[in-house]
């Protein structure tokens, strides 16, 4: 019997506000001491009061507007009830039955659409740390991140691979880095995503019991637990195994689920509205108005270099991947004499050299020792046919390396391309002379002869001899040979 995976995912996405999602405390508490970003509020201490973040709000509408979500003209926020370590509430401060965006997607490159089914603002909890050694067993407990603000992202049960999986979480992390809501990274935990998972018959419509995976803090890991749990489902199946609805947590030391608890149906959290916020009345204007500012999003991007700048959807998905690279293209171009050969150059030689350097020497671009304008006039001075290809990655790797600008480079490592016929011809002549087989080739008909020898000229002149005047000069003097 063949079996299909149906798969839906659930996002946590930390929001990059300056503040916490209902006090002043700051939400700035990576690298800070255990348990010195604390305040009443996060700390659940007797009356002390909730006050909405009104940026974590306007955040999660932009997130909202950016997967063509609808906003609500009315939320509210709930108590999520539960019980464990990190929760210092006993309480969770979040969104029930009416959360502040529903009925987006995010396209897949097959063109699939991935149902959003809501969006909704709550609080993060405190940080756990289990301590398992030989000798102790035991917890820390660090209070700094309780109460920073989350976006929680949730899908229709449409994905069903790893490989979909992997597409759609790379994608809605595009999308939050370049409308700069969040980091979106799963390494530091800003971006943390439970799966899901249930099988069921090929063909089949109606949904088997779900199991949620947790405990997946890297992309990679998502896709191996994904693969692995869709195994172990089929191989029960296949057993005759009842398959148990419930928590289980990734091992990425064993490559393996482990059961952790039973799954909670949403009535065993107790929701009720939160009697110390008042229900948030979103108007119209205010959405249009954070439209307005809406970022172009890599979709948008991607389509206007496909269409635009005619490169290719390789070239374009590479340079919509990152947002710090696209923008240093799109600053790049922009201070550039706009023409697509010019911009094609410019996105091979970034996809190219640009990419090589900035992976070799793993450089952020703040870091970077040149400007965008640098690069483009780099690029102009090639079009301007005083470098060639080979010099200007040289000079690329000096400006990489100290700063400088292209023209001073050049001129200082004297790197102008050699034109001068009468320069040439000397030297063409003295190569010539010294390769006498070459020209015996050259006489029987050998074409590559020719080659060899303007590879001879490049070399005596580094690079620096005009290929096309070295060719015709090389070819009339050979001439004369015959």
């Amino acid at each position: 019997m063949n079996y299909e995976a149906v798969i839906g995912l659930e996002t946590h996405v930390q929001l990059n506000t300056n503040s916490k999602m209902f006090s002043l405390s700051s939400a700035k508490y990576q690298n800070q001491d255990p348990n010195t970003i604390v305040d009443p509020t996060s700390m659940g201490l007797p009356g002390a009061l909730p006050v909405v973040n009104k940026k974590a709000v306007e955040s999660a509408i932009m997130i909202g507007l950016a997967l063509d979500c609808s906003i609500s003209n009315k939320t509210k926020f709930d108590r999520k009830q539960y019980f464990y370590p990190d929760l210092m509430k006993g309480y969770q401060i979040s969104q029930f039955d009416e959360p502040i965006c529903y009925e987006g997607f995010v396209e897949l490159s097959s063109n699939k659409k991935i149902r959003i089914n809501r969006v909704h603002m709550e609080e993060d909890v405190a940080k756990l740390t289990h301590i398992n050694t030989r000798d102790s067993n035991y917890s820390l407990l660090d209070i700094n991140r309780s109460g920073t603000p989350l976006m929680e992202i949730v899908t229709e049960p449409d994905l069903s691979s790893s490989k979909e999986v992997i597409e759609y979480i790379e994608n809605l992390q595009k999308i939050i880095r370049y409308i700069g809501v969040g980091s979106a990274n799963m390494e530091e935990g800003s971006f943390r995503c439970d799966a899901n998972i249930s099988i069921r018959e090929e063909g089949s419509k109606e949904l088997g019991t779900k199991v949620e995976i947790k405990n997946m803090n890297r992309v990679s890991a998502v896709a191996d637990a994904v693969d692995y749990e869709i195994k172990r489902q089929i191989k029960s199946k296949e057993n005759n195994e009842i398959i148990i609805q419930e928590t289980r947590g990734w091992s990425d030391e064993k490559s393996i689920t482990i059961s952790q608890r039973t799954k909670e149906e949403s009535n065993d959290y107790r929701y009720f509205p939160e009697p110390d916020i008042p229900p948030l009345e979103i108007d119209s204007d205010w959405v249009n108005q954070i439209q307005s500012i809406l970022p172009e999003l890599p979709k948008t991007r991607k389509e206007k270099y496909i269409n635009e700048y005619q490169l290719s959807d390789y070239d374009a998905e590479l340079l919509t991947g990152d947002i710090n690279f696209s923008n240093f293209f799109e600053a790049t171009i922009e201070s550039h004499n706009k023409n697509n050969e010019s911009i094609k150059y410019i996105a091979n030689l970034m996809n190219g050299d640009f990419s090589r350097l900035l992976n070799l020497e793993s450089t952020s671009y703040e870091k970077l020792k040149f400007k965008p304008e640098d690069l483009s006039e780099l690029v102009e001075i090639y079009f301007q046919k005083k470098i060639n290809n080979k010099i200007l990655k040289i000079v690329l790797e000096e400006m990489w390396n100290t700063g400088s600008k292209p023209d001073d480079i050049i001129n200082e490592k004297n790197l102008v391309i050699i034109s001068d016929t009468n320069e040439l011809e000397d030297t063409i002549s003295n190569i010539i002379e010294s390769n006498p087989k070459a020209v015996e080739d050259y006489k029987a008909g050998k074409e590559q002869s020719q080659k060899f020898l303007l590879g001879q000229v490049m070399k005596e002149t580094k690079g620096q001899a005009d290929p096309k005047i070295s060719s015709e000069l090389i070819n009339k003097i050979l001439q004369t040979k015959k």
